[in-house]
């Protein structure tokens, strides 16, 4: 499912859109592109368009192999929500998975849960090198946010107060 809501007078929203797919491993490049694609409206550098791709890219496949335990179930979803407000990205990316027990242990550079798939444990790292935000919440037995923002462009974060 795909759905764009564009841009409304009087709020801050420019535009957004939201995914839900199967969790299963064909439709991680599908997210990145449609993310992409999506901020393509903001003109983005290619290295830009590459950070955010990497960085969906990282939190679907989180989903998918942890969220999931890499168990192909016609139930599993990942769902997508972006929001464009200004110059800025926001993108949510969300399962309903096993959750993670200790988050800060999971945001650690090379901890995996997954060795013997050979993840190397630098997915939550790469997100926070990529973007200027990362936030996650996580339930155990309920699931899985990933809150991510990209700043596009040279415009200073902080606004200029008079």
């Amino acid at each position: 499912m795909i759905e764009i809501v564009s841009w409304k007078k009087g709020t801050e929203v420019k535009n957004e859109m939201r995914l839900e797919f199967r969790a299963i491993s064909d439709n991680e490049a599908f997210a990145r592109t449609a993310v992409a694609a999506f901020v393509a409206q903001l003109n983005p550098t290619l290295e830009e368009i590459s950070d955010i791709k990497t960085a969906v890219s990282e939190a679907v496949t989180n989903s998918i192999i942890h969220g999931y335990d890499g168990e192909v179930r016609e139930e599993n979803k990942v769902w997508i929500h972006c929001f464009i407000k200004s110059d800025v990205l926001e993108v949510e990316i969300r399962d309903c998975g096993i959750g993670i027990e200790n988050i800060d242990r999971a945001m650690e550079p090379l901890f995996t849960t997954k060795p013997e798939l050979e993840r190397s444990g630098m997915g939550f790292s790469f997100m926070e090198a990529f973007m200027d935000d990362l936030e996650v919440l996580s339930e155990v037995g309920q699931g899985t946010t990933v809150h991510m923002i990209k700043k596009l462009g040279t415009t200073s974060w902080i606004e200029d107060v008079e």
